[in-house]
Order: C-alpha cells, then structure tokens, then sequence
C-alpha cells in the first residue's frame, strides 16, 4: 500500500486524476480471422521461418492452436538452441546456414516464459549470457558519450532488456543507461521521425524494470523514462487515430495499456487509436504474421508485461484453420506497375504487367524475368527485406526505402504490399 498511497498523492499533488488506456472488445469473428492468418505459419517448422513472436502472440491472445503450439514450441528449442549453442558436428552446420539474430533470441526467450517457464539449467545460462554480451556489445557501440549507434537498433536493444527481465534476469545499471539517454534524448530514436515502435519497446523494458524492482539507482530515471515514451507516443497520433502508423499502433497500446497515467485524454486517444484499428482490420490491412502477433495480445487486453507472472491455464477458444477459398473472380486481369530506381546509375525504369493482386516482390521477380533488373532479399521476421538492388549493396546504416510516387513510404515490404494498378513504386537506397 505504501507504494499505491505515494503514487495516488503524487498525482493528487500534480491535480490529475490518472486515466486509464481501456480497449474494448473487438468483433469475435474479426479477431478470430486474424488468429487463422497464423495457423499456417505455425505448421512452417523450419528454422528460416520459425519466429518465437508467433507463439508470444499466440499464447497471450484469446484463442489457442492446440498441439501445434507444442510442437512449434519444442521446434523453436531444438534449433535456437542447436544454432545458437553451435555443435562440431557437419549436420550442425548443414542445418544452420544462418543464426538466428539476438532480436530473435529476445523473441525465444518471451516464447518460454509465455510457456509459463524459465530459461535455466546449462544451456539456458549460456543464451542469458550471449544476450546479456550482445548488449554489452551494443553498448560499447554506443559509447559513454552516446556519439556512437547500436550495431542493430536501440529496439533489438530494448527488447533484450525485456526478454532478460521478465526471466528475472538483471542487467548493469550503465547497459540500461544507454536506453534512458536514448528516450531522454529524442534524435537517438529517430529516422527521419520518431519511431514509435522503438520508443513503446523502451517504454515496455522499463516498465518491466520498474515492476521487478531492478536497477534501483536509477528508479528515478526509468520511472520518468516510462512517462517520456507515452508522452511521445500519444504526441505521435494521427488524425486518423493511430500511434506513430498502423503497424506502429499495437505496441504503441501495449505499452499505454500497463499502467495509469496522470494525463488528459489518455483514454480518448485510445479509443480512437482502437477505431482506426478496427477499420484497418476490416480492410485487411493485418496479413503480415509479425504484426499480427503483436495486435492479438491487445485486443485480449494483455501486453508483454503479463509475461513476468504468466497466466497458461486462461481458457482460450480453439482456432479452426479457415475453409474459405481465394476467390477467383478478376484473378485473370492484368494491372501495370512502375518500377523505378533513381539511386544507381544509369536510374532504372520499367512498366512491367502482372496480374492484379500480385505483391510487390511479384513484380520485382516479373521485372528480373524480364531482364535489365537484379535485386537480392534477406529473410528476417517480418518478411524478407532488400539487401541489393542491380547489383548495388546497403552499406552500414543504410537501407532499401518502398515508396509509392511521388513521396510516400510504404508500410509493408515486398511481400506484403500489393500495388494497384497504375503505381510508380520507386526503391530508393536511404541513411538512417
């Protein structure tokens, strides 16, 4: 009590009454069509495919796949512990071309503790250990006057403070200092613009933090840090009523949703934050499995923060895999879409016809067919990304930029985005 009477007179004396982020229960049929979007994924078993986010997502919504999550989490255990804890062995190295990433580590170790368990025994204190190096790491990158920039992200970054967290595991007072001057000190989290979905993870870190009792002396700064991160984001709001955009929107509630917050309008922006989501879910707007995984805690009203005492006996509804076929009216018109590269030289522009419905990586491959156009992608989480664009490669802190002419950046990537017909989508090699 002593602790609830401190903060309800510190917001007494701050003559706020806090607010609350509440958001209501969506249309059952709408939210059970985004738990089937999963089920196929989660029948993907192999390491490219694996992602831990899936099972998270999965496991703090309100439906359930059954013996699926088992098997998917006993898949997730054999290989990140195979490729990450390495072997001699030749069928080690034929099984593991690529290691999974320390973000993707984080994701595990939230995949166990949704599990209701704990990373322990030898195996799991080597994976504490190489997340608790990566940070360190990270944190060198950084450098003690903050000058420098993490090898991945400060997201990958918070995330791991997270993952480590919630398994009850601390970490230096100045591997966490790096993460406060970031939120502290706005131009570290942007990319041309706030990224909200790196702030929410922030704020989501040192919530768990706050919440563990960990890192004491800084107490002060994580617990003005959590307010900073939901003051940006709720600046961050549109129009429309989305957090930073709709993809950014889902964490950006997680982490609105942990606690109260002595600020006008708290509830009124998530209620609009809400509306807009329910009219991107009813656009099919969600197809890609890392957002949606991301979404289904929220609309259970859970966030990651119910990850440190998990609840694994909550009834859950059993998903049904979808009986709908594609339709497959207008499946024979073709659409043109312009494919336009400005950052090699000579510039690179093309009209190329697919059919309608393709995807933007439908396109790409058309115009490699074609001839005159190269391109290479990486797989990651959310989808496979651009590394290389005719023949040119994205150098440290660059990236492949999705626009659609003239100015606007694309929010999915080439497997999510369909393009209509008539579109000049231009890949621009961008610095962030």
């Amino acid at each position: 009590m002593g602790h609830l009477g401190a903060f309800l007179f510190l917001l007494g004396a701050l003559g706020a009454l806090a607010e609350i982020c509440v958001i209501p229960e969506m249309d059952s049929q709408l939210v059970e069509k985004l738990g089937q979007h999963l089920l196929p994924w989660m029948d993907k078993l192999s390491l490219e495919h694996l992602n831990p986010s899936l099972y998270v997502g999965l496991r703090l919504s309100s439906m359930q796949a059954g013996t699926k999550e088992d098997l998917y989490l006993h898949s997730l255990k054999l290989d990140y512990q195979q490729c990450l804890l390495g072997s001699t062995s030749s069928d080690y190295n034929n099984g593991c071309q690529t290691k999974p990433s320390m973000g993707q580590l984080a994701l595990y170790l939230l995949a166990l503790r949704a599990n209701c368990e704990f990373v322990g025994g030898r195996k799991g204190d080597r994976l504490v250990s190489q997340l608790k190096w990566f940070l360190e790491d990270e944190k060198r990158a950084i450098g003690h006057d903050h000058k420098g920039h993490p090898h991945t992200s400060y997201y990958q970054y918070g995330l791991s403070i997270l993952a480590l967290c919630v398994h009850q595991k601390r970490v230096h007072d100045n591997v966490v200092g790096k993460l406060l001057y970031a939120v502290e000190h706005d131009h570290h989290l942007h990319q041309g613009h706030l990224s909200v979905d790196t702030v929410a993870m922030a704020g989501l870190a040192f919530t768990c933090l706050e919440r563990s009792n960990f890192n004491p002396d800084q107490r002060q700064r994580i617990t003005m840090a959590i307010q900073t991160a939901k003051e940006k984001i709720l600046r961050a709001q549109t129009p429309e009523g989305y957090l930073g955009n709709v993809y950014s929107t889902p964490l950006a509630l997680q982490l609105l949703m942990t606690s109260p917050m002595p600020r006008v309008g708290l509830g009124l922006a998530c209620l609009k934050a809400r509306t807009a989501l329910l009219a991107s879910l009813q656009n099919g707007a969600f197809q890609n499995a890392l957002m949606i995984s991301q979404l289904l805690p929220v609309l259970n009203r859970k966030t990651y923060m119910d990850l440190i005492f998990p609840d694994c006996q909550a009834p859950r509804v059993m998903l049904v895999p979808t009986l709908e076929t594609p339709s497959l009216a207008h499946v024979s018109e073709m659409i043109s879409v312009t494919l336009k590269v400005s950052s090699v030289l000579p510039p690179y522009q093309q009209a190329i016809s697919v059919l309608a419905g393709s995807s933007l990586e439908d396109v790409l491959k058309k115009a490699h067919e074609l001839g005159g156009f190269t391109y290479g992608t990486q797989a990651s989480l959310s989808g496979p990304y651009l590394t290389t664009v005719m023949g040119k490669a994205v150098g440290d802190r660059e990236f492949w930029q999705l626009l659609r002419a003239p100015d606007t950046p694309l929010l999915q990537g080439i497997a999510d985005y369909r393009p209509q017909n008539g579109e000049t989508i231009e890949l621009r090699l961008v610095s962030w």
